[in-house]
């Protein structure tokens, strides 16, 4: 009989380190752009090309860090990360009190952490299934999907209320306290780690890469995942530079203010986590992947649709954090549950690399096109053409095998040894 996650000492460890972490990457999420706008007072592309530098790092990372996650032990990985986390974010507050802040190092420390957060994100995808058993990766995703929400909630909630009580860097200051307790967590972890399988050395900086796309392009119930995540990453990243200017600059709100509306989207992905079993159970886990995603695109409509006035443009946003959130958090948990079940342990690490690079990658380009889209047309008008695309990608896995797909398939992981025909690629 399978241990209760709830028994299992190792797992609880690791869900509080990504508990505390997940509220980090919230501040930080918010807190860089606020200090740039608050601090420095940033103009429309400098947000987007600090959006673009945060999540870029996964286009030259990825090329290595997949290969690398595999071929060595993934914990050490993630202590690692978190560490480095802490080292770049308080180099903010020290620059803002010897009065050298400047947005060339905002970019540098964006750059580095969304650095570090990419490897943390693929050795976590990976790690996982080694800790706890297959059987249990739905309720296990479903557990770490909980508190993501919950930091969703109470992070930019946090987020607002640090940099309404202190300034902008020391606020950022706290934020390194969090990926520094949760490195204790993750060192604390007891369960021996499985010794990383034989995989053979990449035989240039594209081998692990291209070993991760031929293996995602065999397997037709995760290709589609793929080209989805391509299309809707471009255009969602529209959002990640404009957003807030949007909200604070647009519609008139303060930033306490804004990070509660933020906070309140959190409620829906809480929701969404929890209620993603239970569509999973009703509609069979592609149907689910597939409607889930598909609505998700579709709410972001509201958000355009925003009045110019703090109460109405704050309702507007609510509605749309809250539908959002529900709706995409509900299906990427069984999205990943199903790309853990399908790959092998040797392979977890690099076909998570090529998901990560794809979002880098058109993160940059989504991120730089929205601000000098909003320049050239305004804000409002390049977030509709944000959302017409978000739709779009939401389309694509209709026409493939999730459409019929009702559980995770009961069939052994592909042979190890296929790994030979990608190695030397």
């Amino acid at each position: 009989m399978t241990q209760s996650l709830w028994r299992h000492r190792d797992f609880l460890k690791l869900w509080a380190a990504q508990a505390v972490s997940a509220f980090g990457s919230r501040i930080t999420r918010e807190g860089l752009p606020m200090a740039a706008i608050l601090t420095l007072d940033a103009r429309p592309a400098q947000l987007g090309l600090l959006a673009a530098l945060s999540m870029g790092p996964g286009v030259i990372l990825g090329l290595f860090a997949g290969g690398w996650a595999d071929r060595n032990y993934r914990r050490p990985i993630l202590i690692g990360a978190d560490l480095l986390r802490v080292l770049l974010l308080l180099s903010v507050p020290i620059a803002a009190w010897m009065q050298w802040l400047s947005m060339p190092q905002l970019y540098l420390v964006a750059a580095g952490v969304g650095a570090a957060s990419l490897m943390f994100a693929i050795a976590d995808h990976a790690y996982l299934p080694s800790l706890i058993a297959r059987e249990q990766l739905l309720e296990g995703n479903t557990k770490l999907g909980v508190t993501e929400s919950v930091a969703e909630i109470g992070g930019p909630a946090l987020a607002g209320l640090l940099f309404r009580w202190l300034t902008a860097p020391v606020a950022l200051l706290v934020n390194a306290g969090t990926y520094l307790v949760s490195a204790v967590f993750l060192w604390s972890i007891r369960t021996p780690e499985p010794p990383p399988q034989p995989v053979e050395k990449a035989q240039h900086p594209f081998s692990d890469l291209m070993f991760g796309v031929r293996a995602i392009m065999d397997q037709p119930l995760v290709r589609p995942l793929l080209v989805m995540t391509i299309v809707q990453t471009l255009f969602s990243s529209f959002f990640a530079g404009l957003y807030l200017l949007f909200a604070i600059k647009t519609l008139g709100l303060p930033t306490a203010l804004l990070g509660l509306v933020i906070a309140v989207g959190g409620v829906g992905a809480l929701l969404g986590a929890l209620i993603a079993p239970v569509v999973v159970r009703r509609l069979g886990l592609g149907p689910a992947i597939i409607g889930l995603g598909l609505l998700s695109a579709a709410s972001a409509v509201v958000i355009p649709l925003a009045p110019a006035t703090v109460i109405g443009g704050a309702t507007f946003l609510i509605v749309g954090q809250i539908l959002g959130d529900a709706l995409a958090v509900a299906a990427m948990i069984p999205a990943g549950t199903l790309r853990q079940s399908l790959f092998a342990q040797a392979r977890l690490g690099r076909t998570g690399a090529v998901f990560h690079v794809a979002r880098g990658a058109m993160s940059v380009v989504g991120a730089l096109i929205g601000g000098g889209l909003a320049q050239a047309i305004g804000i409002r008008e390049a977030m509709w053409v944000a959302v017409a695309g978000m739709v779009l990608a939401g389309l694509i896995p209709i026409f493939s095998p999730l459409r019929t797909l009702k559980a995770i398939p009961s069939s052994d992981y592909p042979d190890l040894g296929q790994d030979d025909r990608f190695a030397g690629v």
